[in-house]
């Protein structure tokens, strides 16, 4: 079974670096999209699947593809909410940059959305959707059930800047490794997987996103509102991850605040871990939410 479920990712995997725009277009087309409103406009959802829903939040400088690699093995199994942020993708930007009007719009949202008795969800958050998932589940406690964390900053620990080189005036082949090495030094960890999506993925969403992140993030946002989610929080950490190293360390910080959190590690990944190994990643996620919640 874990042999051909291996075959069918690496096979779609295939399938997605053969023609990445396609591809990716056909998921989208596969998608319920939603718009509730956000700050003078409209936020943006995109919903795949049946079942218990399930909240996916993409990382900064990102939009519903950082789900690319997990959206259809995930969608078997739950119904998967996936909004673009406010400030990123074709997501308006908040009333004010603040996590309380950032969750404000998630709230009405997914009121909007999901039926009553849908209510509470379960959340998943990447990096900087995690820091604004948690403070949805702290400022809105009624549509959240619980929380995994993934990769994220925020939680007072060291921070690794890395250096990325410059992508402008560069063209074909020298244009094509800057992306790459950009990939691998803040996103992923193995060469392979800085592949033909992830290059073509990365400018169109980093031109995309006009929320200035940081503030919302550092030094430790997300640990000072993790004591006020009152639900269960969990998380799944890279191995390798770049921006937010040593997991060990990671989840001293979160058990400072959780004690009783699930820290689940995923061997071989960098930052990006639900795109670098989707199926190890699916499995995790899907194996904590599997598990009755527990107080928080």
């Amino acid at each position: 079974m874990q042999q051909e479920q291996s075959r069918l990712v690496n096979g779609n995997i295939a399938l997605q670096n053969a023609d990445p725009a396609s591809y990716l277009t056909r998921l989208e087309a596969k998608a319920d999209r939603r718009e509730t409103p956000c700050g003078d406009g409209t936020m943006v959802w995109r919903i795949w699947g049946e079942g218990k829903p399930l909240v996916l939040a993409h990382g900064a400088q990102g939009s519903w593809t950082h789900w690319v690699r997990n959206i259809e093995h995930l969608a078997q199994h739950r119904r998967l909410i996936v909004p673009d942020l406010p400030g990123h993708g074709d997501s308006a930007m908040p009333a004010e940059t603040e996590h309380a009007a950032l969750s404000a719009a998630l709230a009405r949202g997914l009121e909007t959305i999901l039926a009553p008795g849908e209510l509470p969800a379960d959340l998943c958050g990447f990096s900087f959707g995690g820091v604004v998932l948690a403070h949805l589940a702290a400022l809105h406690p009624s549509v959240a059930r619980r929380l995994v964390i993934v990769g994220c900053g925020g939680l007072g620990t060291p921070l690794r800047h890395p250096r990325l080189g410059r992508i402008s005036g560069l063209t074909g082949e020298d244009r094509r490794a800057a992306l790459k090495a950009n990939l691998l030094g803040l996103m992923l960890h193995h060469p392979d997987s800085a592949d033909d999506l992830a290059i073509h993925m990365l400018l169109p969403t980093a031109k995309a996103a006009r929320l200035h992140v940081p503030p919302l993030v550092l030094p430790d946002r997300l640990l000072r509102i993790l004591p006020q989610v009152r639900g269960q929080v969990d998380a799944i950490w890279g191995e390798c991850d770049l921006p937010h190293p040593a997991p060990a360390v990671q989840e001293a910080a979160l058990r400072s605040v959780h004690p009783n959190a699930d820290f689940r590690v995923i061997a071989n990944a960098g930052h990006w871990a639900m795109y670098e190994q989707p199926e190890s990643f699916d499995a995790a996620l899907l194996d904590i939410l599997a598990k009755p919640p527990r107080p928080g």
